[in-house]
């Protein structure tokens, strides 16, 4: 199930209604539907500043954040696109750094949807080309483009090599195995060899690409895309090195500060974006602006502590934790965060592991209560063991904690932690 948004101005919620009403591509695979689009907006991925492009399973979009926060940090204007958005549409795209307004938005969409009449696009088809539209027409000096699913057929992979200053693929882990392990003649038949094959589409001829991939399979894989598209790789352990202390490559170190970002797995999230600045030559970065950039990277919902709002005073006190992981592989980061036990707070959608976040963290959960996802078919309480407890909503689970001062952690789907950023009045900006 998509989650097309709503809006509270009638305009953008009028645009909204006919994405709504798109059909959802079911076995329709490749590029020619946005490159159409794409043609009928005069193509405007081929008018766009320098993109840093950015696939992976989990991180991707905190190697965004820390993208732009570094290229914002040495006085650049950027363009973001992000996917998905948490409590408002808005959230998807962000124009020379600040997010598209209602009005602009509304007369954006209904422009793009015009355009897209008799192509049949999906949602996230109209969304990227949204966006792309409007970066083409408001100068800039960079862009920072999230992949939405996989990388050789996402609609981002639209961009050609002369847009593309430099790629990046973050962690890898097994997720949308539905798309991106469908039979198909041709690809890898080992399971995550097929996601690094996926991933690694968006590599480009002469632009290069980096990856904090983990693995033998993983990483063979992508040297072997790498090969085929004639990018220029630059590989981890041999062209640049991190550790929890900072990056290093032939140009020098990097010492990393506190990270604006929480969670130990941040600092590879935070090495790639260093990464991938440092191995592109269009737009220059100051060693000062990546320091502090890194310093003041923010990005809702992944490990973020929740501040003195209406749902949180629900809490009696305890610090609340919020992180919208939902796989096996973020199930692990978010473990490697916690020291003590916690009360988790979890809403899962139907079609994710239900033990994806309880086997990391073991013992380590001190009580367990699961609440609905909002709008989305989720597991119910007896999906994730007797343990656990039934609560019909984010604002009854916190009511219902047991007497004590452990934190809490609000986690398994980045709806629910749409929905607990609303309710905390915590809206992304």
């Amino acid at each position: 199930m998509l989650d097309f948004g709503r809006s509270d101005d009638p305009r953008v919620q009028a645009q909204l209604d006919r994405l709504s009403a798109l059909s959802v591509p079911q076995g329709r695979f490749g590029l020619e539907t946005i490159r159409a689009l794409m043609e009928r907006l005069g193509n405007p991925h081929r008018k766009l500043p320098p993109v840093f492009h950015v696939a992976g399973t989990n991180g991707k979009g905190s190697v965004c954040a820390f993208l732009r926060a570094m290229l914002e940090a040495d006085g650049k204007s950027v363009h973001v696109t992000t996917s998905p958005h948490l409590v408002r549409y808005n959230e998807r795209i962000r124009i020379a750094g600040e997010l598209i307004d209602d009005a602009a938005l509304a007369e954006l969409l209904e422009e793009v949807l015009d355009a897209s009449e008799g192509l049949g696009p999906s949602f996230f088809e109209v969304t990227i080309a949204a966006a792309f539209f409007a970066f083409s027409r408001t100068p800039a000096d960079a862009c920072v483009v999230e992949v939405g699913m996989g990388g050789r057929f996402d609609a981002t992979n639209v961009l050609e090599p002369e847009a593309v200053a430099a790629c990046g693929i973050a962690a890898l882990g097994l997720d949308h195995e539905k798309f991106l392990l469908a039979p198909e003649d041709g690809v890898p038949k080992e399971p995550m060899a097929r996601i690094a094959f996926e991933k690694a589409g968006i590599a480009k001829r002469g632009v290069p690409l980096l990856s904090i991939s983990e693995g033998s399979i993983p990483k063979k894989q992508i040297q072997i895309c790498s090969a085929k598209t004639a990018s220029l790789l630059f590989r981890l352990g041999r062209d640049w090195h991190y550790n929890s202390a900072g990056y290093k490559d032939e140009r020098g170190q990097i010492d990393f500060p506190r990270l604006g970002l929480k969670g130990q797995h941040q600092t590879g999230n935070a090495a790639l974006a260093v990464a991938m600045l440092r191995h592109q030559e269009r737009v220059p970065v100051s060693r000062e602006a990546i320091t502090k950039g890194l310093a003041k990277a923010r990005w809702p919902a992944r490990m973020q502590r929740l501040g003195d709002g209406l749902l949180t005073r629900l809490a009696s006190g305890r610090t609340v934790w919020l992180d919208g992981g939902h796989n096996p592989s973020a199930g692990k980061a978010i473990a490697r965060h916690f020291d003590e036990t916690v009360h988790l707070i979890l809403g899962m959608l139907d079609n994710k592991n239900p033990r994806a976040l309880l086997d990391p963290l073991g013992d380590r959960v001190r009580s367990l209560t699961v609440v609905p996802v909002p709008g989305h078919a989720s597991h119910p309480p007896s999906a994730f063991g007797p343990d656990a407890r039934a609560a019909a909503d984010l604002e009854e689970a916190l009511l219902r904690l047991p007497s004590d001062d452990f934190p809490v952690l609000i986690a398994g789907s980045l709806y629910l932690a749409g929905e607990a950023l609303r309710l905390n009045d915590e809206i992304p900006d």
